[in-house]
């Protein structure tokens, strides 16, 4: 026991490695298995990669503390196998640090989004670096004071100032955390928050109990072997918990394996689309085309949109159109239901309105930075007024070409059969004398005819 609690190789020490290899694996698939099984989209910005950066934290973390805690037995040779590489700049800035900042990053977009109802004041990848400055600070100061031993323990007075700054952030983000409670997310999404909160928590005060034990009792041979055991486990925990609970469904986080609910229906004929009177009547008439009514009017109807849209993105034009499809959609959302306007609307802003946005439209200055500086995104017409300048963009570029386009004559052609199984359905559907071969009172579909 006293060998290997030096040097390193105790039968524990492979087992909590085993359960940390385990943990990351798990939580690789959590990240793969969305887009492998459910055919999931990439999402874009920093909701793939500040994820992506929680794994590299993660791995950091655990593989810092299998290095710098004597796990395995070896000799330290290289400088990259040294306490300073491990324990100091690999465990704190890239490790525990930079993963607490990732999720004190995503509760900070959390609370400006859907508390103060604007964008945040501070990008995703300037304000991480930022909160990640002071544990950069540290560890340039403990490099420079070199306090760690031949077994990468510091000293007594090193303990403090490192386990109140793991105490602090985890302060801030159960702070950002309780400014968000009265929220109400989708699929119970502040309940899982709280689970987060309360399992990573829990894994936080055992992780810096064994962490304290483990650098202040160095002569104690047991309370070393188990101390580097809690350590290892509890971060192992810690990892999963924090990306395994997410708390960015409002903001589109792509990293879960909910299903859609299937939708219920009571009839058959509800799930057929056909109505209560039996009657199967087309669920959009056919609509009637006017060249000479304004565009607007026009993209109203949604037959019409979608082949206006076709000719857009043939003419490599089709963002103005997919924007005005997206504000459509944003304005049948009830206004008592701020939650999914503001998440559409940061949507729609991510998509279209942001400089270099992969379907940025070619609107006014003007008109971007109203809406990118609003106080209220949940605002019924945050986005008309880049509504109105695309329609005449529209007009001019691309609604001339449309009407002697093939689109438009694929379209009157859909539309004059669609407006023809409309007349053979009404046909079909209107009464008809029944005839029976009984007759008399026992006939129960006898009709008196007229002479």
């Amino acid at each position: 026991m006293a060998s290997c609690a030096v040097d390193g190789g105790c039968a524990s020490d492979y087992i909590a490695i085993a359960i940390s290899a385990v943990c990351f694996i798990l939580l690789l698939l959590r990240l793969i298995l969305p887009f492998a099984i459910h055919k999931i989209p990439l999402p874009k910005r920093s909701s793939f990669w500040i994820p992506v950066i929680q794994i590299f934290a993660s791995f950091n973390l655990l593989l810092s503390i299998v290095m710098s805690v004597n796990f395995l037995k070896f000799e330290k040779r290289h400088w990259w196998q040294s306490c300073y590489a491990w324990a100091v700049w690999i465990e704190a800035p890239l490790g525990f640090g930079l993963l607490l900042s990732c999720r004190i990053s995503q509760a900070f977009q959390l609370y400006y989004i859907f508390v103060k109802r604007c964008l945040p004041p501070i990008r995703s990848y300037i304000f991480l670096p930022l909160i990640l400055l002071p544990w950069i600070a540290g560890a340039a100061l403990m490099h420079v004071k070199k306090p760690l031993n031949d077994r990468c323990h510091m000293g007594t007075q090193w303990i403090i100032p490192v386990v109140s700054l793991h105490a602090i952030y985890v302060a801030i983000l159960v702070g950002f955390t309780g400014a968000i409670r009265h929220i109400e997310f989708r699929f119970d999404e502040l309940r899982d928050l709280w689970q987060g909160i309360l399992v990573s928590a829990s894994s936080i005060g055992v992780w810096v109990a064994a962490y304290i034990l483990n650098e202040i009792h160095d002569d104690i041979s047991w309370l070393q072997v188990v101390s580097r055991f809690a350590l290892l486990v509890t971060a192992s925990i810690l990892v999963l918990s924090f990306f395994s609970i997410s708390s960015s469904q409002p903001l589109l986080s792509q990293i879960s394996l909910r299903k859609r609910e299937p939708l219920a229906f009571e009839t058959m004929g509800q799930a057929l689309g056909i109505p209560n009177s039996g009657l199967l009547l087309p669920r959009e008439p056919a609509p009637v085309i006017d060249p000479n009514e304004p565009l607007d009017k026009l993209l109203m109807n949604k037959r019409f949109r979608q082949s206006f849209m076709s000719f857009a993105d043939s003419c490599l034009a089709g963002e103005s159109v997919h924007f005005y499809e997206e504000v459509h959609e944003l304005g049948k959302i009830p206004v008592d239901d701020p939650v999914r306007r503001i998440y559409m609307a940061r949507h729609i802003i991510d998509k279209y309105i942001t400089a270099g946005a992969t379907m940025e439209v070619n609107i006014s200055h003007r008109s971007r930075q109203a809406i990118l500086t609003t106080s209220n995104l949940a605002q019924p017409n945050l986005f008309n007024d880049a509504l109105n300048e695309l329609i005449q963009l529209m007009k001019m570029n691309l609604a001339n070409d449309y009407w002697s386009s093939t689109y438009f004559l694929k379209f009157k052609e859909e539309a004059s059969m669609r407006s023809h199984e409309l007349q053979q359905m009404t046909s079909w559907n209107s009464p008809t004398p029944r005839l029976s071969s009984v007759h008399g009172v026992d006939d129960p579909f006898h009709q008196e005819q007229e002479p």
